[in-house]
C-alpha cells in the first residue's frame, strides 16, 4: 500500500499524518511537494492540517492553485481515495471537490481543545470501520473551522447522506453541527478534527484509528 502525503509550505501535520500511516496501516508514507507534478501512483491521498502558504487571502485558497493539486483532482475523479484534515478540509473545499466553505470560527478566536463527536454514517472508505454507536473523542485546532453551505447545498448533502461527522457540543458555530463530510461517492473525505493526533495510546487515546484502518479494510 502506498499513502501520499502533500506537503505545502506551511504544512505543520505532515509528520503527525506520516506517523500514523506508519502506526495503523505498517507502511512508510510518501511525502509528496506541493510543486511536485506526480502522484508517485498512490492507494490514497492525504491533505494535513497546518497554515498552506500562511494562510493568506482564505484558508487553502492559494494551495489549490499548486501544480499538485491538478494530479490530486484527477486522481480523486477517478475514484482515488483523498482524505483532507483541517487545512485539507478548506483546500478541498476552496478546489472545489468537496461543497461550502470554512470561515472564521464563530468566537472569532483560534480553538485548540477535544470535542465529542458522532458518526453519521460508514459509506466512506475512511469510516467503514468506525462506529456510528461510539462517541469519539477528537482534538481540533483551527481558527477557521465554521463550515458553512446554503440551505439547497444543506439539503443535498443531507439528501446524498454526505455529512460523516457532526460535533456534539459545536464549538466553531458550523451549520449543521458539521464535522466533516465527504462527496457523493465517497471517496473524497474532509473534516476539521485531527483524528492522526489520536491513533496511539501513548498520545492519550485510539479515536482516530478508524480513520486510517478504513483504507485497509
Amino acid at each position: 500500500m502506498k499513502i501520499a502525503i502533500i506537503v505545502f509550505p506551511g504544512s505543520n501535520c505532515d509528520r503527525d499524518c506520516g506517523r500514523a500511516v506508519q502506526n495503523v496501516l505498517g507502511v512508510e508514507p510518501q511525502y509528496i511537494w506541493h510543486k511536485d507534478h506526480d502522484l508517485q501512483s498512490p492507494d490514497a491521498v492525504i491533505i494535513p492540517g497546518g497554515f498552506s502558504y500562511g494562510d493568506y487571502l482564505r484558508c487553502g485558497s492559494i494551495a489549490q492553485f499548486s501544480p499538485i493539486m491538478n494530479q490530486v483532482l484527477d486522481f480523486a475523479k477517478k475514484g482515488g481515495s483523498v482524505l483532507g484534515i483541517c487545512n485539507g478540509f478548506q483546500i478541498l473545499t476552496e478546489c472545489g471537490l468537496l461543497p461550502g466553505a470554512l470561515m472564521r470560527n464563530k468566537s472569532l478566536h483560534f480553538i485548540c481543545d477535544t470535542v465529542e463527536l458522532k458518526l453519521q454514517n460508514q459509506k466512506s472508505v475512511f469510516t467503514k470501520k468506525g462506529d456510528v454507536q461510539k462517541t469519539h473523542r477528537i482534538p481540533i485546532a483551527h481558527m477557521d473551522g465554521n463550515y458553512f453551505i446554503d440551505e439547497n447545498g444543506l439539503k443535498k448533502l443531507q439528501d446524498n447522506d454526505q455529512i460523516v461527522l457532526r460535533y456534539q457540543h459545536n464549538p466553531n458555530g458550523s451549520v449543521d453541527n458539521i464535522a466533516g463530510i465527504q462527496n457523493k461517492e465517497g471517496n473524497v473525505l474532509g473534516m476539521m478534527p485531527h483524528p492522526e493526533r489520536v491513533c496511539d495510546d501513548l498520545l492519550g487515546g485510539t479515536d482516530g484509528r478508524f480513520v486510517f484502518e478504513g483504507l485497509v479494510a
